[in-house]
């Protein structure tokens, strides 16, 4: 996901997608943990979503103080 996607986003819709993010992470361990993960990497890219989403709601937050 782009950083310019993610910033054209309502902070409502960020947090929609942050959850839908945690909830496909959570599915991804348990599918690791299993031995039933084909795709790896995706791991990794979901963790940095929710990172840069995360990161991009605190500059949301903090420009409106």
């Amino acid at each position: 996901m782009k950083t310019t996607d993610l910033r054209a986003m309502s902070q409502d819709e960020l947090r929609t997608e942050l959850t839908n993010l945690k909830k496909e992470q959570f599915n991804l361990r348990f599918q690791a943990a299993s031995g039933q993960l084909e795709n790896t990497a995706r791991v990794r890219d979901i963790r940095r979503d929710v990172a840069r989403i995360n990161t991009i709601l605190t500059e949301q937050t903090e420009a409106k103080e």
